[in-house]
């Protein structure tokens, strides 16, 4: 081999190894996040608001993957149980076309758009909807026009199910409640019916349905269940409040029995019993409602001159745990003064959905009261100063009913 035949060989290795190299460093190197197990990923992902965790589902087939995890689903909502502060539904009661919006209230969220309006994945055949109730995620609607469909919906992972219909009546009224027990793990509607033979005839004022059924659906299943009568008449709205796996409910006064009763249902042994209330106090007095404050149940009364007193039971179930915890003075939201004659008394407490103006809706992590004044004004009340804060959100609807949620992964066909 001469010289030049040895300059060549020795060009043709160089340029060889260069190839080798160049091949080797354009290789995919494998990121961060794949190289993590999946219980760090899992982790991480549970503690991002649920508003960026359904958006991770996009990034690519794996994380498709986890975000149908109910691992993640459950991790995910410890997390938001533990010490967050709430998202809330807002349901527009807009005629033939309802709509719902989402509010995230947490501090993480800086987005100037933080109310966010939701896909209703039924709206074409249920276009007119109340909501019965939300339970970690998930929410219940039930059709406000014609009383026969139900749906159980997750807004952010778009899982919807119509549940199977159950036995009407030709004169009925409806009651319904929604809610989880921890320990049996099962989801269960309950759709209370007042009903009346329609030859009956009543010349009270209001019409008297003395009839009842007791229907229950568990999610997962493939019929609805009758338990039968039920003893007492409840105020025509769904329950307030679900604590210790029970539904609440507040008993409409009779005659003889002026004061309301409080009566919870188990959704575990599917019993009715009666919860006590306070000794002393705003409870026997007519008109007031429920919520949950800090996981405890709590009755909102309304008092004279735009008082509103809350009680809370610390510990469920005993009566001497009841307290009064908060008395929130008379206030009016500075754009509903607006629209008021300034002649007219403060009677307008007694006006509002449901015959109140403001409603409670829960507690906030500074230690607040969040409040609902008309169905137009959300409002957060300091107790320590004694200071209301009208809350402004852009997108904001002008009417709505504020329904507390945390919003969830949970997928419903792992329920079944």
């Amino acid at each position: 081999m001469d010289l030049d035949d040895d300059k060549r060989a020795k060009r043709r290795k160089t340029q060889t190894e260069d190839d080798d190299d160049h091949h080797h460093h354009h290789q995919p190197q494998p990121t961060a996040m794949e190289t993590l197990p999946n219980e760090i990923i899992v982790d991480i992902l549970s503690r991002l608001p649920i508003t960026s965790l359904v958006q991770f589902k996009f990034v690519c087939k794996r994380w498709r993957a986890l975000t149908q995890d109910p691992v993640l689903a459950d991790m995910h909502l410890s997390w938001k149980a533990d010490g967050n502060d709430p998202c809330l539904i807002l349901h527009c009661d807009f005629p033939i076309r309802n709509q719902l919006y989402f509010l995230d209230l947490s501090a993480h969220n800086q987005d100037k758009d933080k109310v966010k309006r939701l896909y209703v994945p039924f709206q074409a055949t249920m276009p007119e909807f109340d909501v019965v109730g939300s339970c970690n995620g998930l929410l219940c609607l039930s059709d406000s026009l014609y009383n026969d469909a139900l749906y159980v919906h997750n807004p952010f992972t778009m899982d919807c199910i119509e549940l199977p219909k159950s036995r009407q009546y030709s004169d009925q009224e409806l009651v319904f409640g929604f809610g989880f027990h921890p320990k049996t793990k099962e989801y269960k509607v309950v759709k209370i019916v007042y009903y009346r033979n329609t030859s009956s005839y009543s010349r009270a004022r209001r019409t008297v349905y003395p009839q009842s059924d007791v229907q229950i659906y568990t999610l997962g299943s493939s019929s609805w269940r009758s338990l039968g009568k039920v003893s007492y008449q409840f105020v025509r709205r769904p329950s307030e409040a679900l604590v210790n796996g029970r539904l609440h409910w507040v008993s409409r006064p009779r005659r003889y029995h002026p004061a309301r009763r409080l009566i919870s249902f188990d959704l575990a042994d599917e019993q009715f019993r009666e919860v006590p209330k306070p000794d002393c106090g705003g409870l026997n007095r007519c008109n007031f409602h429920l919520s949950v404050l800090g996981g405890c149940l709590a009755a909102a009364v309304y008092g004279n001159y735009g008082k509103l007193e809350i009680w809370v039971m610390k510990s469920y179930n005993v009566n001497e745990s009841w307290v009064k915890q908060f008395t929130i003075g008379a206030y009016m939201p500075k754009c509903l003064k607006l629209n008021l004659d300034r002649h007219r008394p403060l009677k307008i407490w007694k006006t509002g959905s449901n015959g109140k103006v403001v409603r409670v809706l829960c507690s906030l992590n500074s230690g607040e009261v969040l409040l609902e004044y008309k169905n137009r004004v959300l409002v957060s009340y300091d107790p320590k100063k004694g200071k209301f804060r009208d809350l402004v959100f852009q997108g904001l609807p002008n009417w709505f009913q504020a329904v507390v949620h945390t919003g969830s992964l949970n997928w419903l066909n792992t329920l079944h």
